[in-house]
């Protein structure tokens, strides 16, 4: 009988590639998604889908009991879910965290507890690093993160850690790219019409992970079977803006990109002005400040041994490769 896994947040840019690896190893493979949700990159026919409310916990318990009494429990669940832009400040927390305590202390009433329940968090959830002599941030550092995001993607993990004996493994990715992932597509975009918007003056070291590389941590984490232990997740190499720049221009055959570097006090005007006005127009915006701080912090080098050494994690997409990789898929599907 094959094992069966749980995929939350499947309709966003990395779950469609968890579902994609979850059904080429013969698992069942549920995907859970809210009906509104596009399932472009979910049309395999051997995908089962599950719609959860996971804002109420009473109706999210009574579903997780039906589903046990159909179809049993999961063996694992990778919990993808979660929120990166907000109308209200307030949602980060509702759902980047509020939803994941819902939907453990359901699975742990119900007696639908995985082998493994792994949870995508963030880079962010540390906060900003060394940016005097840009050592690695490391997972015995203390965490103090400065957006919104990442303040409520570490309380979720704290909740995982005081719940007994839960077996969660947590995934901490730094930036991920990949094919129809739209925020690093955008600057592939400034690139191709000839300009790179750089955020400030000093030096600045970033990190990627492409996202089939993530995907791959996942499963050597499922392989492994681990429990109880949080990865820092990256290509485990530092770049430069202009490093990115011209794997960019050269995988769009462009000869010549004006780098145009933008003082942090304005960014951080326009990222207020924007996100003021998306609040006022009913949407989220792209730039915000959470967004600024973001794109301020100067150090995101991230120690990797742990993965490395427990899950046997290697990355096997440098940021060239996974670059050109990307801005064909762009291409061939008319984004560039």
């Amino acid at each position: 009988m094959s094992m069966k896994i749980l995929i939350t947040g499947a309709g966003g840019f990395i779950g469609g590639f968890i579902v994609e690896e979850a059904l080429s190893r013969g698992y069942e493979t549920w995907a859970g998604v809210r009906k509104t949700t596009s399932r472009e990159h979910l049309s395999d026919p051997a995908i089962r889908f599950i719609d959860f409310n996971y804002g109420n916990k009473k109706i999210l318990t009574d579903q997780l009991l039906s589903h046990k009494g159909e179809y049993g429990a999961w063996d694992y669940i990778v919990y993808n879910l979660g929120a990166t832009k907000c109308k209200n400040p307030d949602d980060f927390d509702r759902i980047n965290y509020g939803f994941v305590k819902n939907f453990t202390e359901a699975l742990v009433e119900t007696e639908m507890v995985p082998k493994q329940f792994i949870m995508t968090s963030s880079l962010g959830a540390w906060g900003v690093g060394d940016e005097k002599n840009f050592t690695p941030i490391r997972p015995t550092d203390t965490p103090h993160p400065n957006t919104r995001y990442g303040k409520s993607k570490l309380k979720a993990e704290r909740h995982l850690e005081l719940l007994e004996g839960f077996p969660y493994v947590v995934m901490r990715p730094t930036g991920v790219y990949g094919p129809y992932e739209r925020d690093y597509y955008l600057m592939m975009k400034s690139i191709k019409y000839g300009f790179d918007f750089i955020v400030g003056f000093k030096p600045q070291l970033i990190t990627f992970i492409y996202v089939k590389d993530l995907v791959q941590a996942i499963f050597k984490a499922i392989d492994r079977g681990v429990v109880r232990r949080g990865y820092f997740l990256s290509e485990g190499k530092a770049y430069t803006s202009s490093q990115f720049r011209r794997y960019v221009a050269t995988a769009l055959g462009k000869r010549r990109v004006v780098p145009v570097k933008i003082p942090v006090w304005l960014l951080w005007v326009v990222s207020v002005i924007a996100e003021k006005g998306a609040i006022v127009l009913g949407k989220t915006s792209t730039l915000n400040r959470d967004k600024f701080r973001i794109m301020k912090q100067r150090n995101w080098i991230c120690d990797i041994s742990d993965a490395q050494n427990e899950l046997g994690f290697s990355p096997q997409y440098s940021l060239e490769r996974g670059v050109n990789e990307c801005v064909k898929w762009y291409r061939e599907n008319k984004w560039l």
